[in-house]
C-alpha cells in the first residue's frame, strides 16, 4: 500500500514543471502531504523489515523531489500563460474590433491540486484557448496578500482581475472602487448589495448541488442514518446542511442527517476520525465537503466493515475509493467565465452570475455503486431543480 501510493502521487506530480515563483514547489509540497499522510496510514500494518524498507524509499524520494525545486522563492508569484493563436471565431480572427482583454486570475492554492484550484486554472486556459485572451496566473496567494497581487497586476496593464476563492471577495469589491477602469470577477456566496458598476459576482450556491446529493444520500442509505463532513463552519457549509435536510424532508424520508465539521477542508487524518465516528454511529453514507480531506474519508469507507458510500465535491475522485465511491458534485467555471468576458466585450461591465445545474454545476451521472432505478430518480431530480420545478431555500443559518 505504501508503495503503490507514492508511485501514484509521485507519478502525477513529476509532470508538473518547476516554474518560478514557487510554483513547483507549491505543487511538490501538496504531492509530499499526501504522501506523507498515507505513509503514515500504511506503514503501521507493515512487517518491520518491509515498515523500514518502505520508510527509507519514502524518505530518499522526498529528498529527491524536494531538491528538484531547491531554491526557488516562496512567495508567489505572476507565472505568465503562453499566448495562443487567435481562435476561429474571435473578432481578433475575423478581423471585427473588440475590446482587449488581458486576464490575471488569482488563486487561494496550487493549481495542481486536482480540486477548486485546478477547475479555476482550468477555466482561465480554456477562456485563453477559445477567445485568444492573454492570460497570467498567481497560485498559492494568501488573504494578506491578495491586495497587494492585485494592483501589481494592474500595474502590468491587465485590465480583467479575477479571484477564485470567497475569502478574496471583500478585497476584489475594494479595489473594483479604485480602479473603475478595471474589471473585476469575484466569487461569493450571496449577492452583494451595491457593487461597483465593474464588478462581476458570481455566486457559487453550493446549496443548490447539495439538495441532489441530500436527495442521493437519503435514497442509498440503508440504516437510515447519512452523514456530513465539512471543513469549517462558514455560512456556505450551512446552507449546503440545509439543502440536504430539505431534500430529505420534500422526500418524505425518515432519514437523519449528522453533521460534523473538521476545523480545516485540507486534514486528511482529522477528516478520517470523523468519518470513522461516524461510521460508528451507523451512518453508511458519507458526503463530504471537503478539498485535500476527502482522502480521510475515503481510507476510512475502506476500512469499514460494512459496505459505507461516499459522496465528494468539484471534481470526479472515484480513484480514491472505486468501490466506494458513488458521485461528485462537478464544478466548471470554464463555461460562466467565458461567458462573463463575453458579455464584458459587448459592454457589461458588472453583473451576478449564479452557478446551478443549468451554469456550471452537474451530478456526476451515472452514479458509481448504485442501483440503476436510483440514477433514474436522481438524473430526474436535477432536471427538476434545473426547469425550475423544485426551490431550494438558500438558508446560511448555524446549523443546530
Amino acid at each position: 500500500m505504501c508503495i503503490v501510493s507514492l508511485a501514484h502521487y509521485l507519478l502525477y506530480y513529476e509532470e508538473q514543471p518547476c516554474k518560478g515563483g514557487g510554483y513547483a514547489r507549491g505543487a511538490y509540497h501538496g504531492a509530499i502531504l499526501q504522501i506523507a499522510y498515507r505513509i503514515t496510514n500504511s506503514i503501521t500494518e507493515e512487517k518491520p523489515m518491509q515498515r523500514k524498507v518502505n520508510i527509507l524509499l519514502a524518505l530518499a524520494i522526498l529528498i529527491v523531489t524536494l531538491s528538484a525545486c531547491a531554491g526557488q522563492a516562496t512567495e508567489p508569484a505572476a507565472t505568465q500563460a503562453p499566448a495562443p493563436a487567435p481562435a476561429e471565431d474571435t473578432p481578433a480572427a475575423t478581423g471585427e474590433e473588440a475590446m482587449t482583454l488581458r486576464l490575471a486570475m488569482i488563486l487561494p492554492g496550487v493549481i495542481t491540486d486536482a480540486d477548486y484550484n485546478t477547475l479555476g486554472y482550468v477555466a482561465a486556459e480554456a477562456v485563453q484557448e477559445e477567445m485568444g485572451i492573454d492570460m497570467a496566473y498567481s497560485e498559492s496567494v494568501a488573504v494578506p496578500d491578495v491586495e497587494r497581487v492585485m494592483r501589481e497586476y494592474i500595474a502590468d496593464g491587465y485590465n480583467v482581475i479575477f479571484t477564485h476563492g470567497g475569502q478574496f471577495v471583500s478585497q476584489t469589491q475594494t479595489l473594483a472602487e479604485e480602479f473603475p477602469d478595471v474589471y473585476f470577477i469575484a466569487e461569493s456566496d450571496a449577492p452583494i448589495e451595491g457593487a461597483p458598476a465593474n464588478f462581476w459576482l458570481i455566486d457559487r450556491n453550493f446549496h443548490i448541488g447539495f439538495y441532489a446529493v441530500g436527495a442521493l444520500a437519503a435514497r442509498l442509505t440503508q440504516t437510515g442514518t447519512v452523514g456530513y463532513i465539512g471543513g469549517l463552519t462558514l455560512p456556505f457549509s450551512y446552507a449546503e446542511v440545509h439543502a440536504m435536510r430539505q431534500a430529505i424532508s420534500d422526500l418524505g424520508l425518515d432519514v437523519e442527517l449528522r453533521t460534523v465539521w473538521a476545523g480545516d477542508f485540507n486534514d486528511p487524518a482529522r477528516a478520517r476520525e470523523l468519518a470513522e465516528a461516524l461510521i460508528a454511529e451507523d451512518v453508511d453514507v458519507l458526503v463530504g465537503s471537503l478539498n485535500l480531506g476527502m482522502l480521510g474519508i475515503f481510507e476510512a469507507a475502506e476500512a469499514a466493515a460494512d459496505p459505507v458510500w461516499v459522496t465528494a465535491k468539484y471534481t470526479d475522485k472515484s480513484e480514491f475509493a472505486p468501490n466506494r465511491y458513488v458521485s461528485s458534485l462537478i464544478y466548471d467555471y470554464a463555461g460562466p467565465l467565458e461567458e462573463i468576458l463575453t458579455r464584458i466585450q459587448a459592454g457589461e461591465t458588472g453583473g451576478y452570475y449564479p452557478l446551478g445545474f443549468d451554469t456550471g454545476v452537474a451530478l456526476q451521472l451515472p452514479l458509481r455503486n448504485a442501483p440503476e432505478e436510483l440514477n433514474a430518480e436522481i438524473e430526474q431530480i436535477t432536471n427538476d431543480l434545473i426547469a425550475g420545478e423544485i426551490e431550494v431555500v438558500k438558508n446560511d443559518q448555524p446549523v443546530e
